[in-house]
């Protein structure tokens, strides 16, 4: 009889800390083998974004006076130092640039910007053939919850994805509810709330798969993992529960 008991202690432990294969593998009706065309989009320029401008021309020289200075011929670079010498987007989606003056960044792309600068120059005379590189350098995305290091992660790629960004924070831990990840983004003042599941491939064809600057991804806890907070989440609880084994088991002996 004491024997019944001890397992099913031990048991009913057991079963509320586990997790199933299902809540855990990624993309489980993911093909062997196959493809599909990717669609990258690129964000508009929103206010408070830190730009990287370059101009360059068949002439060196004629370019120097559209560039900031203090940023020329120093690669590698610190991202921080990237970011004193870039272009800060103005509340009214503007930006003060050398010459030219104030430019419109509004429902711009940084391709669409690149484009508007060029005909600028040309337009008014002051370089043949320029070259203009834009790029954003203060994205941001934001990883809350049942991740190994959660934290506001900094990126100058022009396109990640969802799983590149859960990457930045070391993976979803073993706790973390795959079916259920929360992504809030805003998009031309107005917040956008989904649910994205993990566990299917059909998130991939998701506005969401491309990660946007300023998104807050949150993974929170799996069943099992919020049961056993209150069950046998910590050290003390689980010797609570051996002390309760071990006077059952020593009451059934006497």
């Amino acid at each position: 009889m004491r024997i019944k008991i001890i397992a099913l202690l031990f048991i009913i432990v057991f079963v509320s800390s586990c997790s199933t294969k299902k809540q855990v593998l990624y993309m489980q009706d993911a093909i062997t083998e196959g493809s599909g065309k990717v669609n990258y989009e690129s964000a508009n320029i929103q206010p408070n974004d830190i730009l990287k401008i370059t101009v360059e021309s068949l002439v060196p020289e004629a370019a120097i006076p559209y560039n900031k200075n203090s940023s020329q011929g120093m690669l590698p670079q610190n991202i921080q130092l990237l970011q004193l010498d870039g272009y800060l987007v103005s509340l009214n989606n503007t930006i003060k640039f050398p010459v030219l003056g104030e430019i419109s960044t509004a429902n711009k792309t940084t391709h669409q910007l690149e484009e508007t600068i060029k005909d600028e120059l040309i337009s008014g005379g002051h370089l043949l053939s320029p070259t203009i590189n834009v790029r954003l350098i203060n994205a941001k995305v934001t990883i809350l919850g049942e991740v190994n290091q959660p934290g506001v992660y900094t990126f100058t790629e022009q396109n990640i994805t969802l799983l590149q960004a859960l990457g930045y924070a070391g993976d979803l831990t073993i706790n973390g509810k795959r079916d259920d990840i929360l992504i809030t983004r805003e998009v031309d003042g107005i917040r956008k709330v989904t649910h994205i599941d993990l566990t299917s491939s059909s998130f991939m064809n998701s506005d969401f798969y491309f990660i946007k600057p300023n998104d807050v991804i949150v993974v929170n806890p799996n069943n099992p993992r919020v049961k056993s907070a209150g069950f046998v989440g910590n050290i003390g609880t689980v010797l609570t529960i051996a002390s309760l084994a071990l006077s059952v088991t020593i009451l059934l002996t006497r």
